[in-house]
C-alpha cells in the first residue's frame, strides 16, 4: 500500500450525503481494507468549516467498514446478516463476482463460488439493508454477466436483467470498470451508471517498471487487439500523442466452440511496428490465447517490445502458457489491476505487474459521498500528461523515476 502524501487529499467542501459505510461482499475484504486505510487518514486530517454541524456526525471514524455475514445452511442456501444498523447511511457495496477462491459447503461438498453465487450474495446484502439506507452504490469492477451484453439470437440478456433487478431492489448508482460494452447501461436509463477506465494507473505502472521508454510516435504504438477495443485505444493514443494500430478477428461462423465462433486469424491494420515498443490495451485477459496470438503477430512484424495492459487478469486456463510465451520472447510485461481476485503465484512471475486501484476507489467513494463531481477522476488526461512529463524529465536527468 502506498503511503499517504500531503497532495493525495482532495479538497471537498460540500456536505456528505450521509454517514459513510463500506460493505465488502464475500471476496472483497482485502480491497475494502485498503480503501478504508486511505479514507480514515484523509478524513482525520481534513478541515471544514461545517465539521461541527449535524451533517458531519460520524464523519471521522476509526473504520468505515460495516461487517456483513453471509452464512450458508447445509443445503447451500444462504442469508445476509448485517452486524450494525445502517439507517440513513450512504453505503458502498463492493462485489467481485469472479473471485473463484471463495468456497462454501453444500451437502458436505466444497463448492467454489461462481459469478452467480457472488451476485446472489450481493442481493442478500441489499435485502438485509431493508431499504433503511439513505443511498446505495454498488461498486462491481467486473460487471456481472457483462460478456453477454447483447442479443444476437434467441438467448438471454443476463447483464441487462441484473442491472434492472439491482435498481428495483433500491440501488441508486452502479460503478463498474471497463465494461465489455458500456451501452448495456441503456437497460437502466434513469439510474446512475459509471464506467471507469484505469488509464492513469496503467501509464503510471508502466513508467515505474520500465525506465527507458521513449513516448513518441517514432518509438511507440498503441495497439487494440480487436475492433471492440478501438475507443479505448484511441483515448490512450490521443492523450499520449501516439499512433495506433488494430487487429480484427476473422472468425469461422460455421462452427461454435465454447459458446463463440472460433477465431481463424488475427489481421492487422496500422502503420509499421518495426523497432517500436507496443502497448496493447484490452479489457480482460481470459484464457489468453487471443492476446498471445496478437503479441506473437507483433513480434513477427519485428516489434521491439510488447507490453500488455489488461484491466482484468482472469487467467482462466492457468499461467503456464504465459511462462512459456515469456521465455520465447513473445511479450515483455503483463500489467493488470487488483480489481478482481489474483492468484497468488502471479506475484512471483517476472513478467507480471499489478496496478493497485484501491486509492483510486477511495477517491471515488470519498467524492461521491460528498455529492461532488467525479468528472476529473473519470478523465485523468491532465494527470497522465503530468506523469509523462515527470518521467521524461527524470530520464533526461539520469535519475530513476518514482
Amino acid at each position: 500500500m502506498e503511503p499517504i502524501k500531503q497532495h493525495d487529499k482532495r479538497h471537498l467542501d460540500t456536505m456528505p450525503a450521509g454517514s459513510l459505510g463500506i460493505i465488502p461482499v464475500t471476496g472483497c475484504e482485502e480491497m475494502a481494507s485498503e480503501i478504508d486505510y486511505y479514507l480514515t487518514r484523509w478524513r482525520a486530517e481534513r478541515e471544514s468549516e461545517h465539521k461541527d454541524s449535524l451533517a458531519y456526525v460520524g464523519y471521522n471514524r476509526p473504520s468505515y467498514i460495516i461487517e456483513c455475514n453471509l452464512p450458508r445452511f447445509g443445503t447451500g442456501e444462504g442469508k445476509g446478516v448485517l452486524a450494525q444498523s445502517v439507517r440513513g447511511m450512504d453505503l458502498y457495496l463492493l462485489a467481485d463476482v469472479v473471485n473463484y477462491s471463495k468456497t462454501y459447503k453444500m451437502f458436505g461438498i466444497t463448492n467454489h463460488m461462481s459469478p452467480d453465487d457472488h451476485y446472489q450474495n450481493l442481493k442478500r446484502v441489499i435485502a438485509s439493508i431493508g431499504g433503511k439506507a439513505r443511498r446505495i452504490t454498488v461498486i462491481m469492477p467486473y460487471l456481472y454477466e457483462s460478456r453477454q451484453h447483447k442479443r444476437t439470437a434467441r438467448e438471454s440478456l443476463d447483464c441487462a436483467i441484473a442491472l434492472q433487478e439491482l435498481v428495483r431492489m433500491g440501488v441508486d448508482n452502479i460503478l463498474t470498470f471497463d465494461a465489455n460494452d458500456p451501452r448495456v447501461m441503456n437497460a437502466i436509463p434513469l439510474s446512475g451508471f459509471d464506467n471507469v477506465q484505469p488509464a492513469y494507473q496503467f501509464i503510471k505502472g508502466l513508467l515505474r517498471s520500465v525506465g527507458d521508454l521513449q513516448i513518441d510516435s517514432d518509438h511507440m504504438l498503441i495497439i487494440s487487439p480487436d475492433e471492440g477495443g478501438m475507443k479505448r485505444a484511441v483515448y490512450y493514443a490521443n492523450v499520449l500523442g501516439l499512433d495506433m494500430g488494430m487487429f480484427y478477428k476473422r472468425r469461422d461462423y460455421t462452427r461454435v466452440v465454447n459458446g463463440v465462433n472460433p477465431v481463424v486469424a488475427h489481421e492487422f491494420l496500422g502503420s509499421s511496428v518495426e523497432g517500436k515498443d507496443m502497448i496493447v490495451i484490452d479489457d480482460m485477459l481470459s484464457s489468453g490465447d487471443s492476446i498471445l496470438e496478437v503479441a506473437s503477430a507483433l513480434k513477427k512484424r519485428k516489434a521491439r517490445r510488447v507490453f500488455i495492459c489488461e484491466t482484468f487478469g482472469l487467467f482462466t486456463d492457468g499461467i503456464e502458457k504465459f511462462d512459456k510465451a515469456y521465455a520465447e520472447g513473445i511479450f515483455d510485461k503483463i500489467i493488470t489491476t487488483n480489481l478482481i481476485y489474483q492468484r497468488p503465484e502471479l506475484q512471483d512471475r517476472p513478467w507480471y505487474m499489478c496496478c493497485s486501484m484501491s486509492k483510486y476507489l477511495a477517491y471515488l467513494i470519498d467524492t461521491l459521498n460528498h455529492d461532488s463531481s467525479i468528472s476529473d477522476l473519470l478523465d485523468p488526461r491532465e494527470k497522465i500528461l503530468g506523469i509523462v512529463e515527470r518521467y521524461n524529465k527524470a530520464r533526461a536527468e539520469g535519475v530513476k523515476f518514482q
